[in-house]
């Protein structure tokens, strides 16, 4: 992918994105030189005089000079104009989702993060709003389902969470638009340093700040980020109007997480890529799943649309679920948890886990299986985590062993 173009209205918006990473956003402080942008814990902010709020700053729910100041650092690295920042991700999913009324249409990947699955079918679809899910890759599929007409967007993950599908954004983009929709691509698990949908035609990006953009596993967050000054606008107003502002400390966290967001994402890459060619060449492993291997049917598309692999990896073992269960509880470098995108290596069981609030047929359908193991490959050393994963495979193998004696 080429380099963005700047927005040279976001301070020290130059440069490549290693390097606006580091400092887009941000100025040192007039009155004494602080480097760091400060924490602003405050509410409320002294008025010149009565409606004439002091740099555009009145109650820290509408803004916060320390929120503002990661949005200018996330709409430089996104190739943005604007960016807002939200309690978590579902938090900005769901002030898109204000803009729908009854009648409206959504059309989303059916490879989804489960708790997006849960706000677009438990919270929102019984306010009329209808929600159809197709399988993203196809764009057969995707065009079919767009011109049924009345869509408001098209919402893609692009790698997908957690089967590691991938959409071609450009061409979901333009189909997009040619059915009046907005294109809206969850870009949590490429981040920008690996992948700019904004470049590539899509309208909105989301993030959960909670992974890779804040990535030391110590803060929630979301964001969205755009083009169009009017959506903007919109969102902005229903996210003021309903209190989903991100606060100042989280902001801090999120900012210092992007500082070093180019040399943990390269560790990321290359550790994920020395793990899923570890676990293909086992005869436990049935799949792997991984963007960077020549085996992932969307290969060329990804060396494409991003500039590196991620750091998520996928398998499915033989043995199914057990054999998943006792790979996670063997595991030592990596930890049983959920969510990712620390700089610590993380493993779970999707189905039980984070996808748990998918209906069991909806997610087998899709192509997410019991047995499914997802790992957030962290930045510790390759060889401790290779020694882990042969941890884990030796202790699916006494299960399968155990199976089959019982059999």
């Amino acid at each position: 992918m080429s380099e963005p173009t700047p927005n040279s209205e976001i301070p020290h918006n130059r440069g490549r994105i290693d390097t606006r990473a580091v400092h887009a956003g941000q100025v040192s402080d007039e009155r004494n030189g602080a480097l760091m942008t400060p924490v602003y814990f405050n509410s409320t902010y002294e008025q010149d005089s009565p409606g004439v709020p002091r740099q555009g700053y009145e109650y820290s729910r509408t803004t916060n000079p320390t929120r503002t100041a990661l949005e200018l650092n996330l709409a430089s690295l996104e190739s943005a104009e604007w960016g807002l920042c939200f309690a978590s991700g579902l938090a900005a999913i769901a002030s898109l989702l204000h803009r729908c009324k009854a009648g409206d249409r959504v059309v989303a990947g059916n490879d989804l993060y489960g708790g997006t699955h849960r706000l677009f079918t438990r919270c929102y679809g019984q306010f009329g709003i209808e929600f159809e899910f197709v399988d993203s890759t196809d764009l057969a599929a995707v065009e079919a389902a767009l011109a049924k007409g009345n869509v408001r967007y098209l919402h893609l993950e692009s790698p997908t969470n957690p089967l590691l599908r991938l959409a071609d954004i450009e061409a979901c983009a333009k189909l997009a638009h040619a059915a009046g929709a907005l294109c809206v691509v969850d870009n949590t698990f490429a981040t920008p340093y690996l992948q700019r949908p904004l470049e590539l035609g899509a309208d909105l990006v989301v993030h959960s700040l909670t992974k890779y953009l804040g990535g030391h596993s110590d803060v929630v967050g979301g964001a969205i980020l755009g083009r169009d000054p009017k959506v903007r606008g919109e969102i902005a107003y229903y996210q003021n109007a309903v209190g989903a502002q991100f606060g100042p400390m989280d902001a801090f966290l999120v900012m210092r997480g992007t500082k070093t967001l180019a040399v943990r994402m390269e560790r990321h890459c290359s550790n994920a890529l020395a793990v899923a060619r570890h676990l293909e060449a086992s005869d436990l492993v049935d799949r792997v799943i991984y963007p960077g291997l020549t085996s992932h049917p969307q290969h060329e598309l990804a060396g494409r649309q991003m500039s590196g692999f991620g750091g998520m990896v996928s398998f499915e073992l033989s043995g199914g679920v057990d054999a998943g269960v006792a790979f996670c509880n063997a595991t030592e470098v990596f930890t049983l948890a959920e969510s990712l995108g620390g700089v610590e290596s993380l493993i779970e069981v999707p189905p039980i886990m984070t996808h748990a609030a998918i209906p069991a047929q909806e997610r087998r359908a899709a192509g997410l299986q019991d047995g499914l193991v997802r790992l957030s490959v962290g930045i510790e050393h390759v060889d401790d985590l290779l020694d882990d994963i042969d941890r884990g495979l030796a202790a699916a193998a006494k299960t399968l062993a155990k199976a089959s004696v019982r059999s």
